[in-house]
């Protein structure tokens, strides 16, 4: 494994507060893809530099969509729901519970594809990028594409679920979010312990293999569940061993440079940024929540942060960054999305990942104190 050497905690510092300030400055909807992890980085960015600037700018977006929310639509879903929960619970904001509660009983009555709510009633299947081209069979799909679930939901809705269910004390949102995670492990888990994209309506078969982003949607949002979750409940040891088994295959896939391919794997897919980022953040979780030993994960996750770190800007801007993939049920298409995007999936994990490795810098500093 490659020895590296990461700043000292001023010069992280230095670098989170520029991707901070990325993260104000890019465009929002409300809602779409992305949003959950960019919020999340705004509010570990704004804990750990003392800088109120984007907890208050969190709070005040969600607040401005919470007096416009309803009717909720489809995209709904992809709303920084832990984001709202965790504003909600150290501002003591009514409006923004309310908001949540509002939100959370709306995407409990969506369908179902066995277990899972489907995220789309018609799926955005695409052509797929790159020069090899659908079976006539699959092209047919794209006319009237199905509903399906995919795995960036994985960290969308079971989370919030979860620790909206805690703060309010609603046991049956806490069962929801649960039975959600637990769905998406049995649909979408390979047994290697990577996971798939997405599964469609009516097909047993999934899509979309070890796409490396992928791999960190699910990562992150079964640590944000055990982070949340009581303690000693039953369904730990389910969430605990499934991302053990990511983090083992993620771990002995992980290049010498510190990054994973675009497919993880696959060395010919190509270079692609954010999977280094929200692994340079769920590793060092995953230690800090007792998934995995921290001795195991150390060089991994130093090497991740490295990458990252290499591949960002003086302006604190990840480089490398593919665009949103959609959705394309061959395989080579997550090979060939193209790259070079600034965009919350690569902002949020950055600052992640950066709000984390501090965070574990202050602990130590904090041991050293006689």
């Amino acid at each position: 494994m490659t020895d590296v050497s990461l700043p000292d905690p001023g010069e992280l510092q230095r670098v989170l507060a520029r991707v901070a300030d990325s993260l104000l400055a890019l465009r929002y909807e409300a809602w779409t893809f992305g949003d959950s992890i960019a919020f999340e980085g705004m509010l570990a960015a704004s804990e750990r530099l003392g800088d109120g600037r984007g907890a208050a700018f969190a709070r005040g977006f969600i607040r401005a969509w919470a007096v416009e929310a309803r009717p909720y639509d489809r995209l709904d879903c992809t709303a920084p729901g832990l984001a709202m929960v965790e504003v909600a619970r150290k501002t003591g904001d009514a409006l923004v519970t309310e908001a949540a509660i509002g939100l959370a009983d709306y995407l409990v009555a969506r369908p179902r594809i066995g277990p899972l709510f489907a995220t789309w009633e018609r799926s955005p299947l695409q052509h797929p990028w790159g020069r090899d081209q659908l079976p006539p069979r699959e092209v047919q799909l794209l006319a009237a594409p199905p509903a399906g679930a995919f795995i960036d939901c994985l960290h969308f809705d079971p989370p919030f679920f979860v620790a909206l269910g805690v703060h309010v004390g609603r046991d049956d949102l806490v069962a929801e979010g649960l039975r959600q995670a637990e769905g998406y492990i049995d649909v979408l888990q390979r047994a290697d312990g990577t996971f798939d994209h997405f599964v469609l309506e009516g097909s047993d078969e999934t899509y979309g293999p070890r796409w490396g982003r992928g791999q960190g949607w699910a990562l992150l949002g079964l640590l944000d569940i055990l982070e949340h979750l009581p303690d000693g409940h039953d369904a730990a040891n389910t969430i605990t061993s499934s991302a053990a088994r990511l983090i083992g295959v993620m771990i002995n896939t992980q290049r010498e440079d510190g990054h994973w391919d675009a497919v993880v794997g696959d060395h010919d897919s190509g270079d692609e940024t954010s999977t280094a980022a929200f692994m340079a953040d769920g590793l060092l979780r995953a230690a800090r929540v007792g998934v995995v030993d921290a001795e195991r994960i150390e060089g991994p996750a130093s090497m991740a942060l490295h990458a990252t770190l290499g591949s960002t800007s003086t302006d604190g801007i990840l480089e490398g960054v593919s665009a949103a993939v959609n959705a394309c049920t061959l395989a080579s298409h997550y090979a060939h999305v193209p790259r070079g995007f600034v965009v919350p999936w690569g902002q949020g994990p950055l600052a992640m990942a950066l709000a984390e490795r501090l965070r574990l810098a202050e602990g130590l500093d904090r041991e050293r104190v006689p």
